[in-house]
This record gives C-alpha cells, structure tokens and sequence, in this order.
C-alpha cells in the first residue's frame, strides 16, 4: 500500500509538470493573438506564423500527452472531467482543431475561405483556447456538478460510473468567477510569452531573420518594437492578474479526505496550507515568480542587446513552468479532494480513489525513465526549428 501511495503521488507530480509545460508552450496561442492590432500588414502576418508555425505542434502534443498521462494514471478523473464535463472538452478541441487547419491551408494557393479566415481561428485559439484551458484546470480547484457511484461499472444496461447533474455538461463551469479568473490569468500568460518570444526572434541585432532581405529585417524590427511596447501593459496586468489568483486560491476553503476513513471535510486555507506544510512547493513557486519577474524586468528595462533581455522569454518561461507546477501539485497533495463534486461532497475524487491500479503505476513509472529522453528530444527539434539554436525564422 506505500508503494501504491508513493506512486499515486509520483503521477499526480507528473501529470502536473506536464500541464505547466502545456501552460508554457501556449505562447503560440498568445502569439496568434497578435495577429489583429499587432501584426498590421500581410507580410508582417507571415513572418508571425512563420516563427510560430514551427512550434504549434509540440503544443498540441503536449496537450494530448497531458490527456493521455491523465487517462493512465487517473482514470476516473479522466472519465468524469473529460466525460462528464465533455461540451467544455469539445469547445477546446474544437478550437485546437481549427489551429491545426488553419496553419495546414493558410498559406495554399486559392484556398476555400481564405487567409482572412483562418487567421479568425487563430486568434480565436489564441484567446478562447487559452481561457477555456484555464477555466478546465480551474475546476481542480472549485469542482463540478456529478455523481458517483463505482458500483455502477456492474450495470450491463448503463455501466456509467460518474455523470453530470444538470444539463450543461460543463459548460456551467465558465460561469464560475474563480475559474474565469485563473482562464484570464493563463490568457494573459499565454500573450506575455508571445510577445517576448517574438521580440526574442525578431528583435536581436544579429538575427538572422531574412538576412537576405533588408526589408524582411525592418520589417521584423518593427513587429519587435511594437511588442516591447504591448509587452509592458500585458506583463504587467499579468502579474497583478496572478497575484489576485493566489489570494483567491489561498484564501478558499478546501476538501480533506481522511486518510482513514476516507470521509471529506471542508478546510478552511487548505490550498494554502498545502503550500507550506512540506515547504516544498511554495519553494518552487517562489522560486518562479522570482524568474517571471526577472524576465519581465529585463524586458522592460533592459536595452535589447543585453544578454539577459535577450533570454527575458526563456527566463521568464522557466518561472512560469516552476510557479504553476506546485500550485497543480498542491490541488490534489496532502490529502486533498481534487475536483469534489459540488451537489454530493462524499462523490468528490482523490488521488486514492480515483487512480489505476499498482500495477498500471509502476509499469508506467518504468516507462517513466524515458521522460529525459523525450525532453532531450523536444530540445533538439527545438532547436532544429529554429536554425540550430538562434530563434529565427526558417
């Protein structure tokens, strides 16, 4: 049973850093938002998606991996968020869908409906995907609206374990203040990352971004220095965006589960006392928003050739990839009821009753040791993307 416990926790840890990776790679959907008011000519678009096209794949790969980890380690979390929740699932989808056909036909020649319109789904991705992601991770927080009964799996005529218990299927959830609030606060994250990432690619003395063609490079120090402007207001109101999240998050009244009885209570700062009772987390989260704000103060004040603002997205990347991972971790850890159901507390989902079995865990924590590997790799075609380490325009 400790192994068991040890592994449940393991997982939990890992679909979390997943997910705050996820959070950082949606700089392409922050970057698609400036697709309208930022990028104002045809060739300015161009030289956006360019840059961006090369990495909206491993955005959506991680996305699906995050899916996928979810499934393994967590099913019932998986069939009742996933399943339950599914009109607000299929919204999103639906948005990354549109991103994938967008970046496909945008650029063909005489294409159905035109550059026009797919650059409409791709901003659309950029701003609704990003809050409805959000408002999905939110719910970890304030819970939704199901049922569930494990004896059911032995109904032949309806073998359905959880379900919702309105009609909205999840699209109620974007009705909750707090979840709109943590959908804004990864929105506006999302477009803070896009605007230093291409003021990263375009905006370096030496880039090598249309070298061949001087118009190409003014053109590209244009868009950069529209950026830094954008950057500051967007940086800044994401930061105090944040900070209004971590009151509310640490201010909330939480689920424990007792690790006996399995009996869930109310608990009034739980989500901050899961922060600092192993320590360990609020560490980490300190740790990155000191990164986040380093970054952003490179970026701000900084001249543009200085080796630090020339790193601000990758500095500030870090911090929001270390200041998200724990506050996901702290939503289950300690013995608390993630995702509780809001219309029956004692259906609400932990890491003990919702996870797969031993021995699915520990032959996923030996698959596990490939992680590196799969790190190692993404780094790699990174790089490849972007001409062998200088973030520029292929």
């Amino acid at each position: 049973m400790e192994t068991l416990h040890i592994l449940q926790h393991y997982w939990w840890a890992i679909v979390s850093l997943l997910g705050a990776l996820l959070v950082f790679l949606l700089f392409v959907q922050g970057g698609q938002t400036l697709l309208y008011g930022t990028a104002r000519t045809e060739e300015e678009k161009k030289m956006l998606l360019s840059v961006l096209g090369h990495k909206w794949e491993i955005t959506f790969t991680t996305l699906v991996t995050f899916g996928g980890a979810a499934f393994a380690s967590f099913p019932l979390f998986y069939s009742t968020s996933f399943g339950g929740a599914y009109w607000l699932w299929m919204l999103i989808l639906l948005l990354f869908v549109l991103q994938a056909v967008s970046y496909e036909f945008r650029g063909k020649a005489s294409n159905l409906l035109g550059a026009g319109t797919y650059d409409t789904f791709l901003f659309f991705n950029g701003m609704l995907g990003t809050v409805l992601l959000g408002v999905a991770v939110g719910t970890l927080y304030s819970g939704g609206a199901y049922y569930m009964d494990k004896f059911n799996i032995a109904d032949q005529t309806g073998p359905i374990i959880s379900y919702w218990a309105n009609g909205w299927n999840g699209l109620d959830m974007i009705a909750v203040p707090f979840n709109l609030l943590l959908g804004l606060v990864v929105f506006l994250a999302a477009r803070t990352l896009g605007l230093l990432f291409v003021i990263n690619v375009y905006g370096k003395p030496d880039s090598s971004a249309g070298a061949d063609a001087p118009e190409a490079v003014s053109l590209g120090c244009d868009l950069a220095g529209r950026c830094r402007k954008q950057v500051k207001l967007t940086g800044t109101v994401f930061v105090l965006a944040f900070v209004c999240f971590l009151i509310a998050l640490f201010t909330r009244t939480g689920y424990e589960a007792d690790p006996v009885g399995g009996a869930i209570e109310a608990v009034r700062y739980k989500y901050f006392l899961n922060m600092i009772q192993p320590v360990w987390p609020a560490v980490v989260l300190l740790v990155g928003v000191v990164l986040v704000l380093t970054g952003l103060g490179a970026a701000f004040f900084m001249r543009p050739d200085h080796p630090v603002s020339r790193r601000s997205f990758y500095i500030t990347g870090a911090g929001v990839v270390l200041a998200v991972w724990p506050l996901l971790v702290c939503a289950a850890f300690n013995n608390t009821a993630y995702f509780h159901s809001t219309v029956n507390l004692q259906d609400s989902l932990t890491l003990y009753n919702s996870s797969s079995s031993l021995f699915t865990l520990k032959v996923m924590a030996y698959v596990s040791i490939a992680i590196p590997f799969v790190v190692w790799y993404i780094a790699a075609v990174w790089r490849k993307m972007t001409g062998g380490g200088s973030d520029s325009k292929s």
